[in-house]
């Protein structure tokens, strides 16, 4: 019996596998997908969204409630972490079936949020601090001083990159991860708030010049800035390419992470704010729509709305994306 059960489980993966490659993928689309303009099929299949049996773009959104106002949101290896900005807390959430494990306090203002490895980092964007939280139980282990108005963050794997936004600002700190040392403060451009992380350079969206930074991780050192749409909030990294959310274009644009050089500039209806990576495509959340792209070209998967959306993340197998008092898992 034991050996049927695995035949039939293996037999069912083998037909999903032959159906996606036998034939186009249906698509849902939501208000704005232009007359005619038919998206095409994604890329290559996620085997951990075959085992959920969500091997194609349909409209499965689960959502789950958290604290006041989410924005950020970022993945542990195993649960979901959302800053509740009205609320002063992070919610955690089993990404498994989104049951809340814990809601933790913070400082005013928690915009940003991200993962160390073994620790979460959110910025308190009232006070200018970053807090750590340990990620097994959420135990404060510290509050740090950073720049004006902290937004966005990332790990290079082994300190953490912070955008301070104000105008007056215009920096991003580098804290080294294991104690919060300051290990400096670089000038980027205009009120940056997006960071990303490529392997070894540092990349940040800056709001008020419709560019993005190129930093050297090791150092901080400026090696390039470089044009793309108006008002760059969110920034994702695909492996290869650079990708940012153009919230005054409504558009992306795809660099190469190698030297800058621009790829494309692709249509994103609305106001993009957030983006991510899902292993094959690009997701871009803002108002009014949730968009999937294909990384390789851009052209439209799939579009949802009416929505309004904050921060986004990847969980391996669903993208989760703030939205109102909730968090979707798509």
């Amino acid at each position: 019996m034991r050996h049927l059960r695995a035949g039939l489980c293996f037999s069912l993966i083998l037909m999903a596998t032959g159906f996606l490659r036998s034939q186009e993928l249906k698509t849902v689309i939501g208000p704005g997908q232009a007359a005619g303009n038919t998206p095409a099929a994604p890329g290559p299949v996620n085997p951990l969204k075959v085992a959920l049996l969500h091997w194609y773009p349909a409209n499965t959104t689960t959502s789950f409630a958290v604290g006041s106002t989410p924005y950020g949101v970022c993945f542990d290896g195993a649960n979901i972490w959302v800053a509740n900005y009205g609320g002063s807390s992070v919610t955690k959430l089993r990404a498994a079936d989104g049951a809340v494990l814990g809601t933790f306090t913070v400082p005013l203002g928690p915009y940003g949020c991200v993962f160390d490895g073994a620790n979460v980092w959110v910025t308190g964007s009232v006070n200018g601090n970053v807090t750590k939280l340990r990620a097994s139980d959420g135990k404060n282990l510290g509050t740090f001083s950073v720049g004006k108005l902290p937004f966005w963050l990332a790990f290079d794997g082994a300190n953490i990159w912070v955008a301070n936004a104000d105008y007056t600002d215009n920096t991003v700190t580098k804290l080294r991860a294991s104690d919060g040392k300051n290990l400096g403060t670089f000038l980027v451009g205009s009120s940056p708030m997006g960071v990303a992380f490529d392997g070894a350079n540092i990349w940040v969206t800056n709001y008020g010049s419709g560019t993005v930074s190129k930093l050297r991780a090791s150092d901080g050192k400026l090696l390039g800035t470089f044009a793309v749409g108006p008002s760059p909030v969110g920034i994702a990294f695909d492996g290869v390419n650079i990708w940012t959310a153009n919230r005054g274009g409504g558009s992306v644009t795809k660099l190469r992470a190698s030297d800058g050089t621009v790829l494309g500039t692709f249509s994103a209806p609305g106001s993009p704010y957030a983006i991510a990576f899902d292993g094959a495509n690009i997701w871009v959340g803002g108002s009014p729509y949730l968009q999937e792209l294909k990384a390789s070209d851009g052209t439209m998967i799939l579009e949802l709305g009416p929505l309004n959306m904050g921060g986004m993340a990847f969980d391996g197998a669903n993208v989760w994306a703030t939205s109102s008092n909730t968090v979707g898992k798509y």
